[in-house]
């Protein structure tokens, strides 16, 4: 963490600073973004809202594919893979 954001470094030495807002609303949870059945139409979720003042209060790996972070809105049902968080990297520069 530094400050609000968390730092990330890939194996390539690309570094990241992910505002902790930021990860809140694009959490990949059913809760937030909903579910799509086998039909494709998405069931629940609001999709990503505004969450201001929101922090990052922890984190734990899941396996060697993903972090679950904790926020201090009580939320922590995403599993953000590797690869979401590098397009999430991608979408911050764009």
């Amino acid at each position: 963490m530094v400050g609000t954001q968390v730092a990330m470094r890939w194996t390539d030495g690309t570094e990241a600073f992910f505002p902790s807002e930021f990860l809140r609303e694009e959490s990949p949870s059913a809760e937030n973004k909903g579910e799509v059945d086998i039909l494709g139409h998405r069931h629940g979720g609001d999709g990503p809202t505004k969450f201001p003042g929101v922090t990052v209060v922890g984190w734990e790996f899941t396996g060697n594919y993903a972090i679950r972070f904790s926020f201090s809105d009580g939320h922590n049902s995403g599993l953000y893979t590797w690869d979401f968080l590098w397009d999430l990297k991608n979408q911050l520069e764009t």
